[in-house]
């Protein structure tokens, strides 16, 4: 009597010529280079392919901040682009960002999954990346990257993400990445979790008079939420540090 390993060898003989074919003439237009790569990933273990996949994904990342670097520098953020800035997006809520056409009606739910830009229109994508831009220079920009501000308190900014979201926010440099477990309730009960896998970011930043620049980290949080990390509530602090171990 035949057991189940002979009925899946039978079976598999029959199959083997029919998914060959159809193989061959899938990879039969595929571009050279692509086949090359392809074969080169099939003859590696697992610990060099994820050297490898390291290693680009390093490549990606630098190239992705060198371009950031460019943008940022043109923005030449002061109080007085930084005060438009605010003006302009005053307000701003994943209902109006969809009324004015930065976002799709049909983006996934807050609470759920990342909202991808198949979500977001080409003004929401470019939105994005300004409020990604801005948030990196209020954090970050000096006068190398033509930022003009008096900085004169250190604060420190402390973000709770998703672990699986936290490649929102990979932009971000000088930046300590805790891991945590959280527990949130939902009263609608579309995003209960109980010991979330999740990432604690903390970063120091310098503040002007009147707070202008935690008010702008606070609007460029609220519109990187709503356009990409799409959480009901996005946790994000800032404090007054008496002392720090930045020096200049």
């Amino acid at each position: 009597m035949l057991n189940i390993d002979h009925i899946i060898r039978r079976i598999n003989k029959e199959l083997v010529p029919q998914f060959e074919e159809k193989l061959r003439a899938y990879l039969a237009d595929k571009d050279k280079e692509w086949l090359v790569e392809q074969i080169v990933r099939l003859t590696l273990d697992a610990h060099s392919l994820q050297a490898m996949d390291r290693k680009l994904k390093q490549e990606v990342i630098a190239h992705n901040r060198a371009e950031r670097l460019t943008r940022v520098k043109e923005l030449k953020l002061d109080r007085k682009s930084l005060t438009e800035f605010l003006k302009q997006h005053e307000g701003d809520t994943r209902e109006s960002l969809i009324k004015d056409g930065y976002l799709l009606a049909n983006a996934p739910e807050k609470g759920t999954d990342l909202i991808s830009s198949d979500f977001r229109t080409p003004k929401g994508n470019e939105l994005l990346v300004k409020a990604k831009d801005v948030l990196f220079t209020l954090l970050f920009g000096d006068k190398t990257t033509n930022t003009d501000f008096d900085r004169h308190q250190q604060e420190l900014l402390t973000m709770t993400l998703p672990r699986f979201k936290a490649e929102a926010l990979d932009f971000m440099k000088a930046a300590t990445e805790l891991s945590s477990l959280g527990t949130w309730q939902d009263p609608d009960s579309v995003s209960n979790d109980s010991r979330a896998d999740n990432v604690i970011f903390e970063v120091e930043y310098g503040e002007v008079e009147g707070e202008l620049i935690g008010n702008g980290v606070i609007r460029c949080l609220s519109l990187i939420n709503n356009l990409e990390v799409n959480e009901q509530i996005l946790y994000a602090r800032m404090i007054n540090l008496e002392q720090s171990t930045l020096i200049e």
